[in-house]
């Protein structure tokens, strides 16, 4: 093994993002991702539960992110505005990560279980939004469906950052989605 470097997940995340895109998830396995990232099986497993998990490990931050920007949204903002500020501060996770996240998109549209997966973590971001907004005092199903829409609104504004022929930001993109579901909310476009 080399020397040390830092950012072990980090070189493990780019090793196994490579190799997916090089083999196939199914055909990789975690020796090969250690090994290119110039490390241990072991030190792999310190930092991931398996190999799936190195294209999941931010899902706890991003919950976070979100639900807290949803929480701390001013007093007097109705359950959109709160959402959108959770948008805003999700958005700002993503800066300069572009490519990594092109890479990983395309890792899990491309196997089954891992896009199951990724729906599995976008329903756990909607219901912790959807508790947020509960405990800002939004009423059933006024909470769930605002915290659907806004999972929606990340969901497609993130599919379309990560196109290979974007160039504009995610925060821009995030509150253009927005503004595209507002227009079809008020009886707009």
């Amino acid at each position: 093994m080399g020397r040390w470097e830092p950012d072990t997940p980090g070189r493990l995340a780019r090793a196994a993002l490579d190799l997916y895109r090089e083999r196939g998830y199914e055909q990789t396995t975690v020796a090969e991702i250690a090994g290119r990232a110039g490390l241990t099986e072991r030190t792999f497993f310190r930092h991931y539960a398996d190999k799936r998990e190195v294209l999941f490990a931010g899902s706890a931050t991003l919950q976070e992110t979100f639900v807290t920007a949803v929480a701390g949204a001013p007093a007097d903002a109705g359950p959109l505005r709160a959402v959108a500020a959770g948008l805003d501060a999700a958005a700002e996770l993503f800066t300069d990560r572009r490519d990594f996240a092109r890479k990983r998109q395309a890792v899990i549209m491309a196997n089954a279980n891992l896009l199951e997966r990724e729906l599995i973590k976008l329903a756990a971001l909607s219901a912790a939004v959807s508790a947020a907004l509960r405990d800002r005092g939004v009423p059933e199903p006024a909470a769930t469906v605002t915290a659907e829409a806004g999972i929606a609104v990340f969901k497609v504004g993130f599919e379309r950052w990560v196109a290979a022929e974007e160039t504009r930001g995610l925060p821009e993109l995030m509150r253009g989605t927005l503004d595209a579901l507002g227009d079809v909310v008020t009886g707009g476009s």
